[in-house]
């Protein structure tokens, strides 16, 4: 509570301290919804310079965590939407260990099948498997029913299942 109240007066310090507690999952937030690194990396200092911003608008109706994801996504989806990203590919000197390239390409298969979900049915479900966001929270902020959230999200898993079944790899 001190730490909130302190960033919300302005102290840098303070806001840095609860930023970094949700750094990573800030950070998976702008990757999973931009599609590369470059960009989730643009997107991850727009949020971060946007709450800074903004932590004196910052009402506590939410948790800061769902607070800032919500600026994470809207960051990720203005970058998204600027500059329509492009594939990247992973450097040969990272795939040196097998282990690493595994996970690589595991996360690479996550991502590639993120891109290829409509961005509406990808940022509904990046707030609900990633963030944690409620469906009435994913409600709000997408501005729809909650009936089309679950629906938006029933539709994001049943084509990111079809693209990971063993038939389409």
């Amino acid at each position: 509570m001190q730490l909130m109240d302190a960033a919300i007066g302005g102290d840098a310090r303070a806001f840095e301290s609860l930023a970094s507690k949700h750094r990573t999952m800030i950070w998976s937030v702008c990757l999973r919804v931009t599609g590369n690194t470059y960009d989730a990396e643009d997107a991850l200092q727009d949020t971060l310079l946007a709450a800074w911003r903004g932590i004196g608008r910052f009402r506590r109706d939410a948790s800061f965590g769902t607070w800032i994801y919500r600026i994470a996504a809207n960051a990720a989806l203005a970058v998204s939407r600027a500059r329509r990203s492009t594939d990247v590919e992973i450097p040969e000197y990272l795939a040196t260990d097998r282990d690493f390239a595994e996970k690589v390409a595991a996360a690479d298969l996550v991502q590639q099948t993120l891109k290829g979900i409509p961005e509406d049915l990808r940022v509904a479900l990046v707030l609900r498997e990633l963030c944690d966001f409620t469906y009435a929270q994913i409600a709000d902020y997408q501005g729809v029913p909650l009936a089309t959230v679950k629906t938006r999200i029933n539709r994001a898993r049943h084509a990111f299942e079809q693209a990971l079944s063993p038939d389409s790899l």
